[in-house]
């Protein structure tokens, strides 16, 4: 099997080839111009791909297409060789990270002003299309252009989007090379967690799931150790639970995880004992642990719903939907938009959303729906904790009634971010920096996000 991918491209959202590099030749030319054809439109296949979603990966005329998209742009692979899909996909997701590193985020913006910078990284990475070194600490001494920092502008949305890496950080590791006097001491340590539930028609959970990573990314000259401290009471499955099980439910344990990781910095001499990790941060950014958890987690959100005939015509139906949102009340989640497929004999919907006391600002819900995909989404900008919303929606059908229709609807999917908040409760309890010098204080931030990767009510 071999390892070497025929051609690399960035491009941009409209197609363009903003970065093109040719290592072998067997490739044509218009490779990406074809790629972006298909990928637009996609006939759908196996797997229950919709039309316009391509898989990440997908064979073309003998030449088998990589992407991965992130911040706006393509990264693209080609290949006629059998290479390993996950391989090139993980090539792929580390050059994500190391023009992330060294340009401060990834656009199209950032690239066109640092193609200079990853031509030169590239030419680092692979050779004759063999993958060699992805490290930011190794590459750094090989790497001579300056990195020009676009900074993008953020909405609400986006401030607390997963895809631009921890805390808003928009610093090349190269930062710490300068000598003006302009750099600044930071360090960044996000707590990210992806959040994965069913539930059946009555709301009850079937099965829930929090994969979450302890991010860093460290702009401390020289690279000083740190020290993190977690929860004093948390459990790691086998690791501290030698015999298996869950604890039982009225345990003391503030935190229960099925099972962790660790990056290879990391010194685990205290763990046990204190839940301290030592390391020296290498440059860039990294996962000091992953973790999944099944246990001891509440879900933040329930959903009920309801069709019923509409009592006038026949031909329409009404379909509500409330929505309730189960986080601590200082907590709010950002961004939530509840997805309700719909039949296709489905011919209109209009919506009326929840009409709150008097004086309450309700212009921050919105809805629409897709006539085209037969989908109606709802969409709040920012939901509190304890507070519920409705909608209720009128559907115009191109046949009468049926109560089959209850089953025909859904499954309602919702996708959300919250900022500020670990659903597993996992916490970084102290960030300590084990430099002797007494006027070294670097800034350390700390951020808690946990977003939906799949949250589905069924009907």
């Amino acid at each position: 099997m071999s390892s070497a991918i025929s051609q690399f491209f960035i491009l941009s959202a409209r197609g363009d080839a903003i970065i093109r590099r040719d290592f072998l030749g067997n490739v044509p030319g218009v490779s990406s111009e074809l790629f972006f054809r298909h990928n637009n439109f996609w006939k759908g296949g196996h797997g229950g791909l919709g039309e316009g979603e391509a898989p990440p990966v997908f064979i073309v005329d003998g030449v088998t297409y990589f992407h991965l998209k992130e911040g706006g742009v393509t990264l693209l692979a080609t290949t006629r060789d059998n290479v390993s899909p996950s391989m090139v996909l993980e090539l792929l997701r580390r050059l994500s990270t190391l023009i992330k590193d060294y340009c401060g985020f990834l656009t199209e913006e950032s690239v066109r002003k640092n193609f200079p910078l990853i031509y030169e990284l590239l030419d680092e990475v692979l050779d004759y299309g063999v993958p060699q070194s992805t490290s930011t600490d190794f590459l750094k001494p090989f790497v001579l252009n300056e990195p020009i920092i676009a900074k993008p502008a953020f909405g609400p949305k986006q401030l607390f989007s997963l895809n631009k890496g921890p805390t808003g950080v928009f610093k090349s590791v190269l930062d710490t090379n300068r000598t003006d006097g302009k750099h600044k001491e930071e360090i960044y340590v996000d707590v990210v967690e992806r959040l994965t539930a069913t539930f059946n028609a009555s709301g009850h959970v079937c099965s829930s799931q929090v994969e979450g990573a302890i991010q860093i990314k460290s702009y401390l000259t020289w690279n000083p150790p740190i020290k993190l401290k977690l929860n004093d009471g948390m459990i790691i499955g086998r690791r501290d639970n030698k015999y298996g099980g869950y604890p039982p439910e009225s345990g003391g344990h503030a935190v229960y995880l099925n099972d962790a990781s660790f990056h290879e910095v990391a010194n685990l001499d205290a763990f046990d004992t204190e839940k301290c990790i030592i390391l020296t941060p290498p440059d860039g950014e990294f996962a000091l642990m992953n973790y999944r958890t099944t246990v001891g987690f509440k879900p933040p959100f329930r959903v009920y719903m309801t069709v019923e005939a509409d009592p006038i015509s026949v031909d329409k139906a009404t379909v509500t939907m409330k929505i309730w949102c189960e986080i601590p009340p200082e907590k709010a989640a950002s961004g939530l938009e509840v997805e309700l497929p719909t039949p296709k004999y489905v011919q209109r919907v209009h919506c009326e959303l929840d009409e709150k006391a008097e004086g309450f600002d309700n212009s921050f819900q919105s809805w629409d729906y897709s006539e085209k995909g037969h989908v109606l989404k709802w969409r709040l900008k920012r939901i509190g904790g304890g507070q519920d919303f409705m909608l209720r929606a009128r559907l115009t059908l191109d046949r009468p009634y049926l109560a089959s229709l209850r089953s025909e609807i859904g499954p309602i999917n919702l996708r959300f971010t919250i900022p500020m908040y670990a659903l597993s409760r996992l916490a970084i309890k102290y960030l300590q920096i084990l430099k002797k010098e007494k006027n070294y204080n670097p800034c350390r931030w700390v951020r808690y996000v946990t977003t939906s990767n799949s949250y589905t009510f069924r009907t």
